[in-house]
């Protein structure tokens, strides 16, 4: 079942940076399911070792699992903001997500 275009409206948008063997990544994973089931968001997952992925490459190739948070209507994610981006990296709690889900639904541009 997926939640239809209206409720994710005013929903986060997670991004994870990811890349193959990573077993923290697996966890990492596991641990947004765990949320989604909660809190639905938009996802969206990338392998930094993907050659078209190559600057977030450059961030993130020894940092995996790294997620950014966002609102949903601001726009991709672009490696020249990163650092403005509300993120976790290697381990993070189901608590930490919403906590960053619940500073990004309420920060303002």
């Amino acid at each position: 079942m997926h939640p239809s275009s209206r409720l994710l409206q005013h929903a986060c948008r997670i991004t994870l940076f990811t890349r193959q063997n990573c077993s923290l990544c697996i966890n990492a994973k596991q641990t947004l399911s765990t949320v989604w089931d909660k809190r639905p968001f938009v996802y969206k997952e990338i392998d930094v070792m993907e050659p078209e992925f190559k600057g977030w490459k450059d961030l993130y190739e020894f940092d995996t699992p790294v997620i950014h948070v966002n609102r949903t209507e601001l726009g991709e994610e672009r490696p020249e903001l990163s650092s403005k981006a509300l993120k976790l990296m290697h381990r993070f709690s189901a608590e930490q997500i919403q906590e960053k889900m619940d500073a990004a639904e309420s920060k303002t541009n």
